[in-house]
């Protein structure tokens, strides 16, 4: 008698390299797949069927590798999410306090708007009122982590500040960098490229008069205008 498929412990048995790399592929067409709908149609009015469509295969063929929707929208969100860490954390590393604020803000700023250019899907998953709750809470973990590196740069910038004060300053500079790219997404192009440079204009004019009351000799430079 052979030996059991599934090794004899119990184990999922370990599937050939090249059927795994067909399943692997076949998982990013259909996350592909559902990251088009969920843009397009909104998580809730979204179905396994519509995915399947959008990527050429049978409803059959896709519960092969996920059991549903829900499934299909974790395991994408956790992609997305892996993403959102690495270029947010690239783009806060690389932040420093001695950049001059317009610079700095370019440097935090462009590759977070990047991310959300590229990935439509995310802000769907992640802030949408019905996302699967997994999805929002390893979100909320990741954004504190951000919050505690924000806090960081800007006390970089005004290191006499008392923790309390860098929190509410930290809290209040992603909000309104949040609240401003739904204003940027909502744009294409051109207007896009100038929405996101009066978002940075309204947090260089919140931040630099704070800079400035610390510490005179900060350096900053005024904010700039589209094409400057």
């Amino acid at each position: 008698m052979g030996k059991s498929s599934d090794g004899g412990d119990g184990t999922a048995p370990v599937k050939p390299r090249r059927r795994q790399a067909r399943g692997e592929r076949r998982i990013a067409q259909l996350l592909d797949a559902a990251a088009t709908v969920f843009t397009s149609s909104g998580y809730s009015a979204s179905s396994t069927n519509a995915i399947a469509r959008e990527a050429g295969v049978s409803p059959g063929t896709l519960y092969q590798f996920f059991p549903n929707k829900e499934a299909i929208a974790i395991e994408l969100g956790g992609r997305l999410l892996e993403q959102w860490r690495e270029s947010h954390g690239t783009a806060l590393l690389a932040a420093g306090s001695d950049l001059p604020l317009n610079e700095l803000l370019d440097a935090v700023l462009d590759p977070l708007f990047a991310f959300n250019y590229e990935n439509p899907a995310f802000a769907v998953l992640i802030h949408g009122p019905d996302a699967p709750g997994q999805i929002t809470q390893e979100f909320h973990a990741i954004h504190a982590g951000l919050l505690t590196r924000i806090e960081e740069i800007i006390g970089g910038y005004l290191p006499e500040t008392p923790p309390a004060d860098l929190s509410r300053i930290a809290n209040t500079t992603f909000t309104l960098f949040k609240a401003g790219l739904d204003l940027v997404l909502a744009h294409e192009g051109a207007e896009r490229d100038a929405y996101a440079q009066e978002i940075k204009n309204v947090m260089f004019r919140y931040l630099d008069p704070i800079f400035l009351a610390t510490d005179g000799s900060c350096a900053v430079t005024g904010p700039r205008t589209e094409g400057a």
